[in-house]
């Protein structure tokens, strides 16, 4: 792992400090909206533009590499997002502040596809689950940096987005500088929507109430802590240690889902984090031990259900379709995300702070009912499935290329499938029993 961390120091550098920047951006205009007294669905729509802007990247980067490279394409993207950001602090128009947010979102979109590239270029193929951990690692660490930022500089001045700036600045010296080759270009994988809906129903599921759940997460908790009367340090140290337990529950949750049935999994996070989540959801005002303590369970759970999601999925499709798996659930997960923070930050308007939990109770309570693994008829199951748990960044963190770096999908696939032209593919026939995934 040494070597690893050596080998591509400067792209986990880059996504270090791409994600550090994310982070405090995110928590910051949550606090600055909230500190104005705007409601929390300006708060939800500003997440929501955000994933809308990571969706609409990871097609617009494709052609954006395609046409530039990937050096300059990161260097446009990441002069664009440090203008986004400032743009902020210039203008307080929040119709604005949307657009913005959607460009941040679709610039970082762009940066992660480079680096990805660059990651899947120089790993040898059995360093991929190496260098997919400790790319994993960096992306994390850098959400909870740009949390704890807030501890030290607790102040809501435009000096906070002038360091969210400068994170995206730094970010760019390391790609900037290489001496390596461009990456082969890669082309979208296909979609093929309506085959993964019959094959893989309940991942699917899973996927959408992840990213409903932890988009609402990223958007909302910032605002929900600071309306329980926590000062901004200690709402850094909240998203901060929630993060966190993500990144901890990750080990420990492969061991798991190697050893047990992965759709029983799914149903017992969803119900335990219905089960977690539920006294700040009837709580208006939570002590601060109680809150620090349950939100961090709550998040152990909640950051269980993507990469459990991912790993059912893979046991029942085909090596070769693997790439379009992963495209597909992104994007689903983007919708999630793009519809949880509005939503939640409807409740929250209407009903009081607590109405963010009680949306994530309900939303994992609502999962919990919809997985039935009884339901699973294995008929499409792959040969060696169960196969190997593989910890996931969700997409904060990630593009559609990450595929690239997972050891579950052969690099084969990924070179025929994604550094060739896209061409319509015959659906294969459809057994008349329905796979229920």
């Amino acid at each position: 792992m040494r070597q690893i961390w050596k080998s591509f120091r400067a792209l986990y550098f880059a996504s270090l400090m791409m994600l550090i920047g994310s982070g405090l951006l995110s928590t910051y205009l949550a606090l600055r909206l909230g500190a104005e007294h705007v409601d929390g669905l300006w708060v939800g729509g500003l997440m929501a533009a955000n994933y809308f802007g990571l969706v609409l990247g990871g097609k617009i980067g494709h052609r954006l590499i395609g046409r530039v490279g990937h050096i300059r394409a990161y260097a446009t993207c990441a002069g664009i997002v440090s203008a986004a950001v400032l743009g902020h602090g210039l203008v307080d128009w929040l119709p604005a502040w949307l657009f913005l947010r959607m460009i941040v979102g679709l610039g970082m979109m762009c940066q992660y596809m480079v680096i990805e590239s660059w990651l899947n270029e120089q790993a040898q193929a059995k360093q991929r689950g190496a260098v997919f951990s400790a790319y994993m690692i960096a992306s994390y660490l850098g959400l909870v940096l740009g949390q704890l930022i807030l501890v030290i500089h607790p102040a809501l001045g435009p000096e906070l987005l002038m360091l969210v700036a400068l994170c995206f600045a730094l970010c760019l010296v390391p790609v900037a500088m290489t001496r390596s080759i461009h990456p082969a270009p890669m082309h979208p994988a296909p979609l093929e929507p309506r085959f993964f809906l019959k094959r893989v129903p309940q991942s699917l599921s899973t996927v959408l109430a992840a990213g409903l759940i932890i988009g609402s997460f990223y958007g909302l908790a910032p605002l929900y802590a600071s309306q329980q009367g926590l000062p901004t340090e200690k709402v850094g140290l909240f998203m901060g240690s929630c993060i966190l337990a993500g990144l901890l529950v990750q080990w420990p949750l492969g061991l798991l889902s190697d050893r047990y049935d992965r759709a029983v999994l799914i149903r017992a996070f969803a119900a335990a984090l219905a089960v977690i989540a539920f006294p700040l959801a009837i709580m208006p005002h939570v002590p601060l031990e109680v809150l620090f303590v349950v939100g961090f369970f709550a998040s152990l759970m909640q950051f269980c259900l993507y990469p459990l999601a991912v790993a059912f999925s893979n046991d029942h499709v085909e090596g070769e379709r693997r790439v379009s798996l992963t495209a597909m659930l992104l994007m689903t997960y983007g919708i999630g995300a793009s519809i949880g923070p509005l939503a939640a930050g409807v409740l929250m308007k209407m009903f009081g702070s607590n109405m963010l939990y009680a949306f994530v109770c309900a939303a994992a309570l609502l999962l919990a009912l919809r997985i039935r693994p009884k339901a699973v008829t294995n008929l499409h199951q792959v040969e060696d499935a169960p196969l190997h748990h593989v910890a996931m960044p969700d997409s904060m963190s990630s593009s559609p290329l990450v595929v690239a770096l997972d050891p579950r999908v052969d690099e084969q696939v990924v070179q025929e499938q994604m550094q060739a032209p896209v061409e319509e593919q015959p659906q294969p026939e459809e057994s008349t029993e329905k796979e229920t995934v």
